[in-house]
């Protein structure tokens, strides 16, 4: 598990060269050419630098060992800065893009020196590009065969969706801006650029949804993956002294910290050393199938039917 969080440290950190680059000459160019697209752009890469950071703030808080006022660690600081960059794209880039487009229609203006923004949008697609290929790159153990939709709504890892999806929408949105500045010299038209900067826009906000929705998840807590799931049953009832799982409950605590509680059924005719025997073996076999679970809780019962816990019942 130390390795999947190398692998979104090396993802946050390519994406912050690209995007710190890209932002300067970005900025350059919107002064040069008068370009709303190249503004646009240039504040969403201010927004994503600045988002880069802030990930590296969080994985950095969550390192913090337990104390006594945060007994289970710090591991949720990596979703809490995650939805915080999720706020701060939607804002920052949306909210701006648009304005900046609905202004650029309604007042547009002639480019200037086209050729310095269509030579800076080309060099900043190869940069977003290669940090895109990067954020795939160390996804991809964590993704297997799912599809990245998949991967996006169901990873507990909150940085590389993260990356991933300001990487995407990063070079699509450069692809937007190269369009509304070429319309815009080819026609002769500023309107184009404006339509370019809202399509920017646009992207932005649906990018910023997806992850606030996300993350927003992370952070009040999700369980285990059907997968871990199935696993963690599978070996409580791999010893014949477990007869049956009464209830099983778990929630990341961090994207590598994974706490399990769980009541089962033993075998009636053990006596206290064979339960806990059964218990520590138990135990044992959880940590081994499921890397990420930190935290494991198991309480040796009796099978009563009214003990089976059923989450969609309300308690009374």
């Amino acid at each position: 598990m130390a390795e999947q969080g190398e692998d979104s440290k090396i993802a946050i950190l390519a994406a912050l060269g690209a995007n710190a680059g890209i932002m300067v000459a970005k900025f350059i160019g919107a002064f040069i050419t008068g370009s709303s697209s190249m503004l646009a752009e240039a504040v969403h890469s201010v927004a994503d630098t600045g988002n880069e950071a802030l990930l590296l703030v969080g994985r950095n808080a969550a390192d913090h060992p337990p104390d006594k006022l945060h007994q289970f660690g710090y591991g949720r600081n990596r979703y809490f800065y995650s939805f915080v960059v999720a706020l701060v794209l939607f804002l920052m880039g949306c909210v701006f893009a648009i304005n900046e487009a609905i202004h650029k229609i309604r007042h547009p203006e002639e480019i200037e020196s086209p050729w310095v923004a269509i030579g800076i949008l080309g060099v900043s697609m190869l940069l977003e590009g290669g940090s895109l290929l990067t954020a795939r790159k160390q996804s991809v153990p964590l993704k297997g065969k799912n599809s990245w939709w998949h991967f996006i709504r169901n990873t507990r890892n909150p940085e590389l969706p993260v990356v991933l999806l300001e990487d995407a929408g990063a070079v699509i949105g450069l692809l937007f801006a190269l369009a509304g500045v070429s319309l815009s010299v080819i026609t002769g038209n500023g309107v184009w650029d404006g339509v370019g900067t809202l399509l920017i826009g646009t992207l932005l906000g649906v990018n910023a949804v997806i992850l606030i929705i996300e993350t927003k998840s992370l952070l009040i807590g999700e369980g285990a993956t059907s997968k871990d799931d199935a696993a963690i049953r599978a070996a409580l009832l791999a010893d014949p002294r477990i007869e049956r799982v009464i209830r099983l409950q778990s929630q990341y605590l961090g994207p590598q910290d994974l706490l399990i509680n769980a009541k089962v059924a033993v075998h009636s005719g053990l006596d206290i050393t064979e339960v806990s025997a059964a218990i520590d073996a138990a135990d044992e076999r959880i940590h081994a199938a499921v890397a990420s679970a930190c935290t494991i809780y198991l309480e040796p019962d009796v099978f009563r039917p009214e003990l089976v816990h059923d989450p969609a019942k309300k308690p009374t």
